[in-house]
């Protein structure tokens, strides 16, 4: 099973960050907007349909949102891989800042590249709006 690990740090305050991503169905409004173009929830909140820039769609069902430790887990039950586990979570940095660590745990093997592409995309998006001035209050 290959397993994905993506860190960075962001000029953006903790809470501020972890606000956008429990935002589960705001994704391409909040979080990353140039790299979702589309998030509709179903099953009252507990799966989202996520449409990516690059035309791919996954239903993803919401695993856990743990506020305490500023944590998404969610995993992809439609879609391109066999199986799909993922976590995002955010970490307070000294310098009053962020960390995000996302986690990706994936099946088949051979979706390892493209699948670490996308999230490298998805993290430029990320701190594109959360550091670039774009609106990252509550959704409408």
């Amino acid at each position: 099973m290959a397993c994905i690990r993506k860190e960075m740090r962001l000029h953006a305050a903790p809470d501020t960050v972890w606000s956008a991503i429990r935002d589960v169905g705001s994704v391409h409004r909040r979080l990353a907007p140039s790299f979702v173009t589309d998030c509709r929830l179903e099953d009252a909140g507990g799966s989202r349909v996520v449409t990516f820039a690059n035309g791919l769609i996954a239903r993803e069902l919401i695993v856990d949102i743990d506020d305490g430790a500023r944590r998404l887990v969610w995993a992809v039950v439609e879609g391109r891989p066999k199986h799909h586990n993922a976590s995002l979570q955010v970490f307070v940095e000294e310098s009053g800042g962020s960390r995000i660590v996302w986690i990706a745990d994936l099946l088949p093997n051979d979706l390892a590249e493209p699948i670490a592409g996308m999230m490298e995309q998805g993290m430029r998006a990320m701190k594109q709006t959360l550091e670039g001035g774009r609106d990252v209050g509550a959704a409408a």
